[in-house]
């Protein structure tokens, strides 16, 4: 593993963390970077598994207390019952979904001209949202109702749309369903659990060819550094939130992705030849 390459991981991974929990689009900041970066083909696609797990695994961390509880509580708490169920009926979607129309969706729109435009899209989405009047009916995760989950869990299927960002689609989608601001968040770190591993499992079989000895360092400066800044994100964003809307968040997305489109109008970077 040369320098080069190592550099390449880290930043991937620190993208990867700081991103992949914020409603800003994780994927849609890999593939932009990834692309300044030059780092692509199929050693990418065996890379961005690796430190989506990482990812994951710092919220499970975060919420090691609560995932504890729920499972000692299953086999006789109706709250744990409840919201194991929620959490399978909001992950469903995501797995029908995107058996049928992922390798569609990754042909067609894994490129940087779908990701400015979703980014700008979601923005404008995310501060309607925001403004509107919120009727909250579910002050915690544990008020969810099965209805809630699903409609949040159609909400994720959004982000299969590079740039629309899978939190930002939840925790929006949450709200304007009736949920908390907290509620709607954490409901979205807990959906992310299943919704990444299962995806990570299914392409880390799918693509389990690509996955070498040789990448081993790569993969492990990757996998550490996006599970150290995933944990700074998640910490940061339930910090944020106690007292700030998402609107900041939405104003991020819509100017990077005008910047992005900016640079690709002027044909300052051929944004539109770029593929993930």
């Amino acid at each position: 593993m040369d320098l080069w390459t190592a550099f390449q991981a880290l930043i991937l991974g620190v993208v990867e963390g700081l991103t992949e929990f914020l409603p800003i689009s994780s994927t849609g900041h890999q593939i932009i970077v990834a692309d300044l970066l030059d780092f692509g083909g199929e050693r990418a696609m065996a890379f961005n598994i690796i430190i989506q797990l990482g990812a994951i695994l710092a919220v499970v961390w975060e919420f090691r207390r609560k995932i504890l509880d729920v499972v000692t509580g299953l086999p006789t708490q109706r709250n744990a019952q409840r919201f194991t169920l929620n959490l399978l009926i909001a992950f469903l979607p995501a797995v029908v979904l995107g058996v049928i129309f992922a390798d569609l969706i990754h042909h067609y729109l894994f490129n940087p001209i779908t990701v400015a435009t979703a980014l700008v899209v979601g923005g404008v989405i995310m501060l309607w949202a925001e403004r509107r009047q919120h009727e909250v009916h579910a002050e915690s995760v544990d008020e969810i109702t099965w209805k809630d989950a699903l409609k949040v869990g159609f909400a994720q299927c959004l982000a299969m749309i590079p740039g629309t960002s899978r939190s930002g689609s939840t925790i929006i989608g949450g709200l304007l369903f009736g949920l908390s601001r907290k509620t709607a968040t954490e409901f979205s770190f807990f959906l992310a659990m299943p919704t990444m591993v299962g995806a990570a499992v299914y392409s880390g079989y799918k693509y389990r060819d690509l996955f070498q000895p040789a990448d081993l360092p790569v993969f492990a400066i990757g996998f550490v550094t996006s599970f150290i800044f995933a944990m700074i994100a998640v910490k940061g964003l339930l910090k944020f939130i106690a007292s700030h809307s998402y609107a900041a968040f939405a104003w991020y997305r819509i100017a990077f992705g005008l910047l992005i489109l900016a640079t690709w109008q002027f044909g300052w970077i051929d944004w539109a030849a770029a593929k993930a």
